[in-house]
């Protein structure tokens, strides 16, 4: 089960099938309680929604279902099956016995070992995770998904390096892998060169056709590149193909804002803001989805002054 990061929020975003799942955590380490609560929120709907199935999830298809409770005697098939469904779920303290337990009677399971460190970062413990998807190269070296699920352990670690490798694993022998190209374009963004970046989103929606959230992290790259007139056409055509888009309405309102068309940002704040009212954080916009720091700034200013006439208009 593979979860490329950074495509992450709530189910009003559009129809990726299963794209629109992703990754987060509940943060119990140091790594910054902000990054990883909302880690555990990507990571739930990644599991929710897993787009189309990979060789992991393939092995689970024809495992039949039982009653989820970790000590009961059932088949190795039945709680992996249980263990898959309490993940999709986001019930990460039922999947984690449950994938314990699924380990103790089949430890050369891969994709019980890959799929149970999905669940160790989604409660928060990244460290835990790469340690389960190293065992899981151990026993299937070739296996795409588990170098996909490392790497987004070690971006929530911030080891840029480590999971820029796995994705370039990924990409050398399959250059059309939508996820890899599509978390490696986060990964350069957090190193700052937003260009590189712009350019691997853009590849992972030609990869992937409907790939949401991939055209609007191009979109908001071209913004902080400085090409607005890119950015604009593609938001809006977001916007026209998935009204409920709460990422392009955010991301069109604070390039409106910035080139002064503030009556349209304010239409299409209302909007956004109704959807999903995490983009009101800036840092949830730069930690988690990962927006440049431009449109941040755009639409910190936006919010600054909508707050001002607010207090004004009560006064």
């Amino acid at each position: 089960m593979r979860h490329p990061i950074g495509a992450f929020l709530a189910g009003a975003w559009p129809s990726w099938r299963s794209d629109l799942a992703r990754l987060g955590a509940a943060c119990r380490d140091r790594l910054g309680l902000v990054l990883l609560r909302g880690l555990v929120c990507l990571l739930s709907l990644l599991l929710a929604l897993v787009e189309p199935a990979s060789a992991f999830e393939r092995s689970a298809v024809a495992r039949q279902s039982a009653p989820p409770n970790p000590n009961s005697a059932v088949s190795v098939p039945a709680l992996f099956q249980q263990a898959l469904e309490a993940s999709r779920a986001g019930r990460f303290d039922l999947a984690l016995p449950l994938w314990n337990r699924v380990l103790e009677l089949a430890p050369q399971d891969a994709a019980a070992w890959s799929n149970r460190g999905n669940v160790q970062l989604a409660l928060g413990d990244p460290l835990a995770a790469i340690a389960d998807q190293d065992q899981a190269l151990l026993l299937e070296p070739g296996n795409a998904d588990p170098h996909l699920n490392r790497g987004t352990a070690e971006e929530a670690l911030k080891r840029w390096d480590a999971a820029a490798a796995d994705y370039a694993w990924v990409l050398e022998r399959d250059p059309l892998d939508a996820s890899a190209l599509y978390n490696l374009g986060n990964v350069q963004g957090s190193r700052g060169d937003w260009q590189a970046a712009r350019e691997r989103f853009v590849a992972a929606a030609d990869a992937r056709p409907g790939f949401a959230m991939a055209r609007s992290s191009a979109a908001l790259a071209a913004f902080e590149l400085g090409d607005f007139g890119s950015a604009e056409r593609e938001l809006r055509s977001l916007i026209r193909r998935y009204p409920l888009f709460a990422d392009a309405r955010a991301g069109l309102t604070a390039l409106l804002w910035q080139r002064g068309a503030s009556g349209e940002a304010e239409s299409n704040w209302a909007a956004a803001s109704g959807l999903d009212p995490r983009y009101r954080q800036s840092d949830w916009l730069l930690s988690i989805r990962r927006w440049p720091p431009g449109p941040v700034v755009a639409l910190e200013r936006f919010l600054s002054l909508e707050r001002d006439h607010s207090s004004s208009s009560r006064t």
